[in-house]
């Protein structure tokens, strides 16, 4: 029998990113997304319902989900879903939790702040994943005529 296994998400950061290290020094990162669900119930009433998903990211996907992620920050997230299971310490019940394993990320928005978005080296609505795909590299800073004080000779 065929499978597949796939996720789309957008949504918005509900924490900030927590980014530790396996032993073995491969990064992994942790974050909640937040999605939005707008509806119109059968009386005409507009609803909204939310739904809380936990993604994790590994390598350099990772890394780069810490350096440019914060709380409150729209993302798209492609990855599978996976289901974790383990025992409880305290209670000895088995518990389950099933989590997405983003395999790819835009980041959305401009930046905070409102700095010059093509500054931002992750890229701009630019592809990231774990697999090769990166942004351009960020144009040096003009310089401004340097000071009579600067100049070596």
């Amino acid at each position: 029998m065929a499978s597949f296994n796939k996720v789309i998400l957008l949504g918005n950061l509900t924490r900030d990113p927590e980014v530790r290290y396996t032993p073995k020094g491969s990064a992994v990162c942790d974050l909640g997304i937040a999605v939005n669900r707008v509806y119109t119930t059968e009386g005409g009433e507009k609803r909204e319902e939310v739904t809380f998903v936990d993604v994790v990211l590994w390598a350099r996907l990772a890394e780069i989900a810490g350096e440019y992620l914060k709380k409150g920050r729209p993302i798209f997230i492609e990855g599978r879903l996976q289901m974790d299971t383990w025992d409880d310490k305290q209670t000895g019940q088995k518990r389950t939790k099933l989590r997405v394993v983003g395999e790819s990320m835009q980041l959305l928005g401009g930046r905070p702040g409102g700095t010059d978005a093509a500054a931002e080296t992750a890229g701009e609505n630019q592809p990231m994943s774990g697999r090769g795909k990166t942004s351009a590299p960020p144009k040096p800073p003009e310089k401004a005529e340097p000071d009579e004080d600067e100049i070596p000779f």
